[in-house]
């Protein structure tokens, strides 16, 4: 067990550590909440480790993220980034225990837990033949999140043929390299069973025949007791992406949270939350913190601060009820309208503040692309903000807005009152559709036939991962304006990264679909210069937008996979598109906020029956 420091581009705090501990290797931190998150696995070296729970985290020093609406939504009263102690002094960081405990020995061939090859200090070497050793390929989880070593003695000796219930014998791994299927992986035992491969491991049903239940374990958390789980577990490999889902949430940082008071209060309030009035006026005149803000007064940061603290105690008396707002969409909603209005309106730069949020309209009018496209209103988004939290994972089934809390994996022995994040910077296009005539257009009944087969899917499955869960099974968000807005936002990115010069996976999308609601903001946000070059905003210029739109419809117009792809009715992982395949509308999965489901290329361009239905089809003929 030991410390895993995350690498940061910025300088980090040494954390204090209580004793010493073996340092296994450097992170990013961006990566502690995307990656090797709480409960997730990391490869170091010949050894494998499992990311320990919050509790264990110094926080002490770890940057405060403010982001308030956030916040709200997930009950919580704010965001650290994850520690990062100084790599050249630092004694402790994230915490991380080994995992599988099972090892082999790949001269000896031994299968044992770790602690029983006597390694030496620090390292993970086979004190009989110095060879170093290897971290068990297979583990067990279910999808409650817990997770277990495989139980290679069971799997042996299933159908009990030695006679008895142990026979104490030395278990042996062995991959004869002959095939590259689990045939040639043979486990064995010095009591003289005949060995067996690890082929049909894998079967949904295979740890059930044997007898073989969930131990409720939690690895990541301390000192908490094993869970009553009554969920089949399921064989993975290590390093499969079904080993760990994150469950992330993000929101934007809008006016007023982002600009004024707002934004100068934000990294302050940790140290002046408990504060009375008159600590707080006296801290800011020793800090002299508004010696370059003289628009604003001590009584203005007081208000500031006595404004959080109450939507703070709101947040947390909320808690409880938090999750079951989410659940329902209501709180996802909310804060996706306040964007949504946001993107909307002007907000010009001004020189004399230090804004996280830009958004202004084009210089050029829109006319052509009212008239031709459909489209109401552009807006260049020259700055933006977006904070990206970590609230839990999955293991074995990625995540679904029907999960039950049971499958809510936890990421601290008691409920947190903060959740790790990291926040990122970029610009973006936002376009908004022209209401009247979606409205139109979205009445039509081929338009309806086919949102109503994709909902039905959607639904469908939405219902069975709820399984016998008390709460209610969301809607399917699978409308036509659902669909024409998701399909508009996937040709653009596919276009952008051809003609602006980025790739698709730095290009993210953010649907704002409802009654109300009828636009997409397409942006980068990274943590290094290709999130301000200025190249996404650029694309938003009327002129440059009219021929990449058309451009990107014309190139919708047909896909390599066409008749096939066109007139399927349901494609995709469990049938959730229509006209959707890669080589026409999927992108990268850091691209899309949906999974790459609930798309339809018809919606856009209509079908080769009735080219008339697509959303753009008079663009296209025009």
């Amino acid at each position: 067990m030991g410390p895993v420091p995350p690498r940061t581009r910025r300088r980090g705090l040494p954390a204090k550590a209580a004793r010493s501990a073996r340092k296994l290797g450097e992170i990013r931190r961006a990566q502690l909440i995307t990656t090797y998150g709480v409960g997730a696995m990391i490869a170091v070296e010949n050894e494998s480790f499992l990311i320990r729970g919050l509790d264990s985290w110094d926080i002490s020093e770890a940057p405060f993220i403010s982001e308030p609406r956030l916040a709200w939504q997930l009950g919580v009263s704010g965001f650290r980034m994850p520690p990062a102690p100084d790599a050249d002094s630092a004694r402790d960081g994230v915490r991380a225990v080994r995992f599988p405990e099972m090892y082999s020995c790949p001269h000896c061939h031994q299968l044992q837990p770790f602690r029983r090859f006597n390694s030496p200090p620090g390292r993970a070497e086979c004190s009989s033949c110095q060879e170093s050793l290897v971290p068990s390929r297979f583990v067990i989880a279910c999808t409650h999140g817990h997770l277990d070593d495989f139980p290679y003695w069971k799997w042996v000796h299933r159908g009990n043929r030695t006679g008895t219930g142990s026979c104490g014998g030395q278990l042996t791994f062995e991959a004869d390299g002959s095939t590259a299927s689990l045939r040639a992986v043979l486990i064995g035992c010095s009591c003289g069973v005949e060995k067996v491969s690890m082929e049909g491991a894998f079967r949904r049903q295979a740890l059930r025949d044997l007898g073989i239940r969930c131990g409720g374990r939690r690895p990541w958390l301390k000192d908490v007791p094993v869970d009553a789980c009554q969920e089949p577990p399921r064989t993975l490999q290590r390093g499969s992406s079904s080993v760990w889902f994150p469950v992330m949430h993000s929101a934007l940082s809008i006016p007023p949270w982002s600009q004024g008071i707002a934004k100068l209060v934000a990294p302050l309030y940790a140290d002046l939350k408990e504060e009375d009035a008159a600590s707080i006026k006296a801290y800011v005149r020793i800090r002299k913190l508004l010696l370059h803000h003289p628009k604003y007064t001590d009584e203005d940061v007081v208000a500031e601060v006595e404004r959080r603290r109450e939507a703070e105690t709101s947040a947390v008396r909320r808690g409880d009820d938090a999750e079951a707002a989410n659940r329902a969409g209501d709180y996802r909603r909310k804060l996706y309208e306040s964007e949504y209005r946001s993107l909307s309106k002007p907000h010009p730069e001004d020189s004399e503040e230090e804004q996280e949020f830009v958004c202004e309209p084009p210089a050029a009018p829109v006319d052509i692309l009212r008239s031709s496209y459909g489209l109401t209103q552009v807006m260049l988004v020259k700055r933006l903000r977006e904070v990206r939290v970590l609230q839990s994972f999955r293991r074995v089934e990625e995540p679904s807005p029907a999960d039950s809390d049971r499958r809510q994996a936890a990421i601290s022995p008691e409920k947190p009152s903060w959740l790790p994040a990291f926040e990122v910077s970029g610009e973006g296009v936002f376009i908004r559709l022209d209401p009247e005539r979606l409205r139109n257009w979205e009445a039509q009944p081929e338009q309806i036939a086919r949102a109503t087969l994709i909902r039905e899917n959607h639904e469908r499955l939405l219902s069975a991962r709820a399984g016998d869960s008390d709460k209610p099974v969301p809607p399917s968000p699978a409308t036509p304006r659902f669909l024409l807005l998701h399909a508009l936002a996937h040709i653009l990115i596919n276009e952008w990264s051809l003609d602006g010069g980025y790739p698709a996976a730095s290009l993210r999308e953010r649907l704002y679909s409802d009654e109300d609601m009828a636009g997409v903001l397409i942006y980068t946000a990274t943590s290094d210069s290709a999130g301000s070059l200025g190249g996404v905003v650029a694309q938003g210029e009327p002129d440059r937008l009219a021929v990449s739109l058309r451009a990107a419809l014309h190139r919708a117009g047909w896909c390599s996979n066409d008749p096939l792809c066109m007139e399927s009715q349901a494609s995709g992982a469990d049938s959730l598109n229509m006209a959707a395949c890669h080589a026409c509308l999927l992108l990268p999965e850091t691209s899309c906020e949906n999974n790459n489901i609930l798309l339809d290329r018809a919606a856009l361009i209509g079908t080769p029956e009735d080219p008339s239905t697509g959303f753009f089809s008079q663009a296209l003929h025009d």
